[in-house]
C-alpha cells in the first residue's frame, strides 16, 4: 500500500516513559512471516471517538476540520491494523494533525504549477495497485476502507495529493538527485569488498524524535508499536504508516545490510536477533529504530572479477636467464598498459600474447591469479605473475558481488538516486513548513 502520509504518528503514547522489559535491541518477540503475505483482514468497525466538527487548524488560507482529522486517524488505524486504545487515541489525534498540515502544504505547492494536474484515471490506477497488493479488487478494497469509516472522497483526495507531490518532487529534483558513474562504481566496490562479511536482511521502522515531540515520545511510541506487532499487526503495514525512513514506501524493507556499516547500537541488535525476531526499540541520536530480522547469511556466495592479460609463453623448464629476460620486458611494458589498450598492445608486440579472460568467480581462478583478483584495485595491472604456462601481466578490469541477490549497476544507481530524491523531498517540505502561517485552534 502506497500511502505514506502518517509517518509522524509513531508517538502513540504521550506522557510518562514506558518501562522496558528487556535491554534496547534485544528481541521483543517472533513475527509470523505469513501474516505479511496474507490479504488485509476486513476492517473493524470504526473506533468510538468523537471530535468537534469545527475548524481545528488553518494552514495559510486553508482549513482542517474535525471531520478531516477523524478521517485521517481512521485511515492510519485501518492501514496499519494497529488497535486503537483509550490511551493512544489522543496522541494519534495530535500526530495525525501534523500529517494533515503537511498534506495541506503539499497541496498548496502543487497548485502553484498549472500544468501539474492529477487525473481521476491516475487516482483509479493508484487504488487498483493498492488493491492488487492486498489481493482484492478495487471495489473490495474501497469497501474494506468504508467498513473502517473512511469516506471514498477523502481517500481519493489524499491519493490525489500524494500522486501530485511525487510528480512535483520528481520533476523538480530529478536532475539534482542523479548520481555519477563514479558514485555508482564506488558503491559497487564497497559491496564487493563487503561480500564475504556477515549480512542481514532486515525490516526497519524509524521514529524521528523531532516529528513526534521528542526522544521520549519516540521511545514510548516505538514501545507501543512493538507490542502491537507482537500481538499480530503486520510489520510492513505498520512501517508504511509510521516509519520516517525512506524504506517506509517499501514496507520497511531495508534490504541486505553488511556487518559494520550501521551504528553500533543497531549492529548489536543485528548480531543478537535471530531470524523472525522483532527487536525492542533501539534509541539512536535523533530517534528510535525497530528492527525485524528477516534473514541472515555469512556472505555473498561469489565474488566476480573481469580480467585481461598479456603474457610471454615460458615452459616450466625455462632457465633463470629466460625468466629474468621475460620479467624485465613485462616490467618495462607494464606502466604503459591499461584495461583499454592491453589487448591492442599485445597484438602489436612480437612474442606477446593477449587475451580477454572475461568475468570469472575468483574461487575458480588459478591460484596464481586469485591473489591479484582479490586484492588489486580495479583498473590496475599486476606485476608479472609466473604460471606453468608462462609469465603474465593481469589487468583487473571489473569486480562485483555475484549470486542471485547481487545488485546490478542499474539497481545500485536507482537506489542511490532514490535516496537523494527522498532527502531533497524532506528538505522541501521542511522549508515549506518554515515559511507557512500555521495556526492550531
Amino acid at each position: 500500500m502506497r500511502i505514506s502520509t502518517a509517518v509522524a504518528m509513531a508517538a502513540l503514547v504521550a506522557g510518562s516513559a514506558t518501562a522496558q522489559t528487556a535491554p534496547a535491541g534485544q528481541a521483543a518477540g517472533t513475527l509470523d512471516p505469513a501474516a505479511e503475505q496474507a490479504p488485509a483482514a476486513p476492517a473493524a468497525p470504526a473506533p468510538e471517538f468523537r471530535l468537534a466538527d469545527g475548524i481545528v487548524a488553518t494552514v495559510n488560507d486553508q482549513i482542517i476540520t474535525g471531520f478531516d482529522l477523524r478521517q485521517r486517524m481512521l485511515t492510519v488505524i485501518a492501514m496499519s491494523q494497529v488497535q486503537p486504545t483509550e490511551e493512544n487515541i489522543p496522541a494519534i489525534q495530535q500526530q495525525a494533525l501534523q500529517a494533515l498540515i503537511e498534506e495541506r502544504l503539499q497541496a498548496q505547492e502543487i497548485a502553484n504549477y498549472e500544468t501539474l494536474v492529477v487525473t481521476d484515471e491516475e487516482v483509479d490506477q493508484e487504488i487498483a495497485a493498492m488493491a492488487q497488493d492486498a489481493g482484492v479488487t478495487p471495489d473490495q478494497y474501497m469497501g474494506f476502507l468504508a467498513q473502517g469509516g473512511i469516506r471514498p472522497e477523502q481517500m481519493r483526495q489524499q491519493l490525489r495529493t500524494e500522486i501530485g507531490w511525487r510528480q512535483l518532487v520528481g520533476g523538480r529534483f530529478n536532475t539534482r538527485s542523479r548520481v555519477s558513474r563514479t558514485q555508482v562504481e564506488q558503491a559497487l566496490r564497497q559491496l564487493s569488498e563487503a561480500a564475504q562479511r556477515p549480512q542481514y536482511l532486515i525490516g526497519e521502522i524509524y521514529i524521528e524524535a523531532a516529528r513526534v515531540g521528542g526522544q521520549q515520545a519516540a521511545l514510548n511510541g516505538a514501545e507501543q508499536l512493538v507490542a502491537q506487532m507482537v500481538q499480530g499487526a503486520p510489520f510492513q503495514a505498520v512501517a508504511r504508516q509510521f516509519s520516517a525512513a525512506p524504506s517506509a514506501a517499501r514496507g520497511g524493507d531495508a534490504g541486505w545490510i553488511v556487518q559494520g556499516t550501521v551504528q553500533p547500537a543497531l549492529q548489536t541488535a543485528l548480531d543478537t536477533l535471530q531470524v523472525g525476531q522483532l527487536s525492542r526499540p533501539i534509541p539512536v541520536e535523533g530517534g528510535v529504530y525497530i528492527i525485524y530480522m528477516r534473514d541472515k547469511r555469512s556472505g555473498a556466495a561469489t565474488s566476480l572479477v573481469s580480467l585481461k592479460q598479456a603474457m610471454i609463453e615460458l615452459p616450466e623448464t625455462a632457465n633463470e636467464a629466460e625468466v629474468a629476460a621475460a620479467t624485465e620486458r613485462l616490467t618495462t611494458l607494464r606502466p604503459q598498459l591499461t584495461c583499454d589498450n592491453i589487448l591492442q598492445r599485445t597484438t602489436s608486440e612480437t612474442g606477446l600474447l593477449g587475451s580477454d579472460l572475461g568475468e570469472s568467480d575468483v574461487a575458480n581462478l588459478a591460484p596464481q591469479f586469485q591473489q591479484v583478483a582479490r586484492s588489486a584495485e580495479v583498473g590496475t595491472v599486476s606485476n608479472p605473475v609466473r604460471t606453468p604456462l608462462g609469465l603474465h601481466l593481469v589487468a583487473v578490469c571489473g569486480r562485483r558481488v555475484g549470486g542471485a541477490d547481487a545488485p546490478s549497476y542499474r539497481e545500485v544507481e536507482a537506489r542511490l538516486q532514490n535516496q537523494n530524491l527522498a532527502m531533497l523531498a524532506r528538505r522541501y517540505i521542511r522549508d515549506l513548513r518554515a515559511d507557512a502561517l500555521i495556526e492550531v485552534k
